[in-house]
């Protein structure tokens, strides 16, 4: 299991348990009484992706590959399916991971201080994401700044200044209705003076008109590149798992926006919508990177495409 953990991995099952018990019946019921993959089989197993909120197209990417494997085992066993439904769902979305390695939070970091953008709409767990995000920076050893440029709220620098104190980091902040960018500017500035490690910026979670959340986000990066010319270098969109097709309209809206390179899906414990963490991958064309599957510090974890999948499709106790 490498660096991935009992301890995560009991985590991990049980925040997917929804998931898993809902994705684990449909899957029951489409190979039932079938000792071989035929097309009943296959209709109905593109049937139970599909309700499992990974997405049309993503579904039929899956089951054509799944179709060209049973065209060279045609006495491919049922059992056998899953398995090769994992691979193919595994490979699927490494094909998305521009890390090609897996990530730690204790890694050495590829430049300093690394700059994290975080965008999504309010009510995702973006404010949340971003507090777990500094914890886990934190006890790795580094030095972590928050950036409060949602300044559109009131609510949101005081949730996040509650989250810098809870965590115990810094945080950077100006009046409601503070230009944005420049807030980024001087945690940034500060960051630089105070040879701080990681640096996350929050961003306003507005989506009522795009054009004016592209040119703040646009503007937000401009200004950071006048201290580092590279930064941001993640931009990070939190999406609320737990909407299912919802989130891919958000995603839609965010990439068109800005040049989004790493996902954190939220909320994951609480709905059986799991499948929409492979969808979203797959039709973005960016990794996801985090996923949060409860309320403790830990549950934010950074994700793991061969133990999620297996969670998500492993075989029910």
């Amino acid at each position: 299991m490498g660096i991935f953990s009992r301890d995560k991995k009991e985590s991990l099952n049980k925040g997917l348990e929804k998931s898993k018990e809902s994705v684990f019946k449909k899957l029951s019921r489409a190979v039932v009484g079938k000792s071989r993959v035929d097309e009943e089989v296959l209709d109905n197993l593109e049937e139970v992706l599909i309700t499992s909120d990974v997405g049309v197209d993503t579904t039929l990417k899956i089951i054509d590959r799944i179709e060209q494997r049973v065209s060279q085992d045609k006495y491919m066993g049922t059992e056998e399916l899953i398995v090769k439904l994992k691979e193919e769902i595994t490979g699927l979305l490494a094909e998305h991971d521009n890390a090609g390695k897996e990530f730690s939070f204790s890694d050495p970091l590829p430049v300093k201080p690394y700059v994290i953008m975080v965008v999504g709409v309010n009510g995702v767990g973006k404010t949340t994401t971003i507090g777990k995000l500094a914890w886990h920076f934190k006890e790795a050893g580094k030095k972590v700044y928050m950036g409060a440029a949602d300044t559109f709220r009131a609510a949101a620098v005081d949730q996040l200044s509650i989250w810098a104190e809870r965590v115990g980091v810094e945080i950077v902040k100006q009046d409601m209705g503070s230009d944005p960018a420049s807030v980024a500017y001087d945690t940034l500035s500060s960051a630089v003076t105070n040879s701080v490690d990681v640096v996350i910026i929050d961003t306003a979670g507005r989506l009522h008109n795009k054009v004016n959340l592209m040119n703040e986000l646009t503007k937000i990066k401009r200004v950071m590149t006048k201290i580092l010319p590279e930064a941001p270098h993640e931009i990070l969109l939190v999406l609320d798992g737990s909407t299912g097709q919802n989130a891919f309209e958000q995603a839609k809206q965010f990439t068109a926006a800005t040049e989004v390179n790493a996902l954190a899906l939220t909320k994951l414990d609480g709905t059986a919508k799991g499948g929409v963490v492979i969808g979203i991958s797959d039709q973005f064309k960016v990794p996801v990177k985090y996923i949060g599957i409860g309320e403790k510090m830990e549950d934010l974890q950074v994700f793991d495409r061969v133990e999620f999948v297996d969670s998500l499709f492993g075989s029910q106790a």
